[in-house]
C-alpha cells in the first residue's frame, strides 16, 4: 500500500490518495496547507524521442525505448504512445520490434506504453503538409503493410495518422476501425469532402491540428475549418508556443471545445538538450535556440518540438486556461481516447504526480507514482 497527498487542482482541497495493488483504493480530504498539487500522471499520444533517445534513428534498440521511457517518466508522463514516423517499411518494422521487445523486457512498460502511434507513411507528399517526413517514403495506404506492422509488434499499433486524400483512405480507415485501431487525420492537403469521407469511415482524431498543412490555404472552405467544425473529431495540439501562436491556439480551443481537445508534446530526441546546432536523422542540420524553438538554421521552418508535455501544460495554464482545464487536456481527455481513466477516482490506476507550479513559473515534478510505485 502507498499513500500520497497534495492539492486537487479541480477543488483546491488537500487530499490523500491511497493506492493498493497499483489501483487507487481511497481518496480523502485532509487538513493541510500543502503547497504542492496532486493529479493523475500525464498522458502523451505523440512522443518521438527525448534527451537524445530517438525512436526514429537507424539504430533504435529496446534499450533506446527503455531509456526514453525513464526520461519521459521523470517529466510526469506515466502513459505515452511511442511515435514512429514515415520511413522504409524495413526501418519502421525494426522500430516496432524494438518497442515490443522493450515492453517484454521491462514489465512496467507494458502499462506505460499501451500501444504505438504510427505517423505516416500514408501522408501528403506536398511541401508544407508533408513537414519533415521524407518524401521518398510517402506511399498509399496498404492493409498488407499494416498486417506486417502488427505481426512484427504483436498487435501494438494503436493509432495511425494518415492523409485522407488517397482513394484507398476510406476503406483503409474502415478496416482499421473494425480492428479497434484509432485513425487520425494529419499532414494532409485533403479536400473538405475527403475529410468528411474519412470521418464517415471512422476517423476520430486530428493530429496536431494547425500544423502539417500548407502555408497558404483558401479563405473558405479549407481543411482546418472542416476539422474544427466536425464534432466527431477530437483534435490534438502542440502547446510549445512555437507551433501555434497564442491567439491561434486560443481561437482553435474555443472552436473545438475543451471536450474535444488534447495536448501532445510531439517531442523529438533533442527535447531536454542544451541549445545549439545538431545533426539529426530527420531534417539534417537543425538549430535549437534558448527559447525552445527547433528550426532549420537561418529559416523559420520548424524541425520539431522540444518542449515536454508538463511545460506545455504550464504554458497553457499561464496564458489561456486554468490549471485544472490545462491538466484535463493532458490527462482525462487523452485517457478517454485510450480507454483509460485519467481522473483522480477510486478504481483508477495509481499513476500520479505531485508537483509545484504557479502562473509564469515552471512545472516542477516532486514525485511520480507508476501503479503506486515511486518512479
Amino acid at each position: 500500500m502507498t499513500s500520497i497527498s497534495g492539492r486537487d487542482p479541480h477543488t483546491g482541497r488537500t487530499i490523500e490518495v491511497v493506492i493498493r495493488d497499483g489501483i487507487i483504493d481511497a481518496i480523502a480530504d485532509i487538513p493541510s496547507a500543502d503547497p504542492a498539487w496532486l493529479c493523475p500522471g500525464l498522458i502523451d499520444l505523440q512522443v518521438n524521442g527525448y534527451q537524445g533517445f530517438d525512436l526514429n534513428s537507424d539504430d533504435v534498440t529496446p534499450d533506446t525505448v527503455i531509456n526514453l521511457s525513464r526520461s519521459v517518466l521523470a517529466t510526469g508522463v506515466t502513459t505515452f504512445l511511442p511515435t514512429i514516423i514515415t520511413a522504409s517499411e524495413e526501418k519502421m518494422i525494426a522500430c516496432l520490434r524494438a518497442i515490443a521487445t522493450a515492453r517484454q523486457l521491462n514489465p512496467a512498460l507494458s502499462h506505460m506504453i499501451p500501444g504505438v502511434h504510427v505517423e505516416g507513411p500514408y501522408l501528403s507528399s506536398e511541401d508544407g503538409p508533408r513537414g519533415a517526413h521524407p518524401r521518398e517514403h510517402i506511399r498509399p495506404p496498404s492493409m498488407a503493410e499494416f498486417d506486417r506492422w502488427q505481426q512484427a509488434s504483436g498487435g501494438l499499433v494503436k493509432l495511425v495518422t494518415l492523409s485522407p486524400h488517397f482513394d484507398e483512405a476510406p476503406s483503409y480507415i474502415a478496416a482499421l476501425r473494425s480492428r479497434g485501431v484509432l485513425i487520425s487525420i494529419g499532414h494532409t492537403h485533403a479536400s473538405p469532402e475527403q475529410i468528411h469521407a474519412a470521418v464517415d469511415a471512422g476517423a476520430t482524431l486530428s493530429t496536431h491540428l494547425g500544423n502539417g498543412v500548407a502555408d497558404s490555404l483558401p479563405r473558405h472552405p479549407n481543411l482546418l475549418w472542416t476539422q474544427l467544425a466536425e464534432d466527431r473529431l477530437t483534435a490534438t495540439f502542440i502547446g510549445d508556443g512555437h507551433h501555434l501562436p497564442s491567439d491561434t491556439l486560443k481561437v482553435i480551443l474555443r472552436a473545438k471545445g475543451l471536450d474535444r481537445s488534447i495536448l501532445v508534446s510531439d517531442v523529438v530526441a533533442l527535447g531536454g538538450m542544451p541549445p545549439g546546432l545538431y545533426k539529426t536523422p530527420v531534417g539534417g542540420l537543425v538549430e535549437l535556440t534558448p527559447d525552445g524553438r527547433l528550426s532549420l538554421p537561418g529559416t523559420r521552418l520548424l524541425a520539431g518540438s522540444v518542449v515536454s508535455l508538463k511545460d506545455a501544460v504550464a504554458r497553457l495554464a499561464t496564458t489561456e486556461l486554468s490549471l485544472s482545464e490545462s491538466l484535463r487536456l493532458a490527462t482525462q481527455n487523452p485517457a478517454h481516447v485510450l480507454g483509460r481513466s485519467g481522473k483522480l477516482q477510486v478504481g483508477a490506476p495509481g499513476d500520479l504526480i505531485r508537483f509545484t507550479w504557479k502562473p509564469g513559473a515552471e512545472f516542477q515534478i516532486e514525485s511520480t507514482l507508476l501503479q503506486g510505485t515511486p518512479a
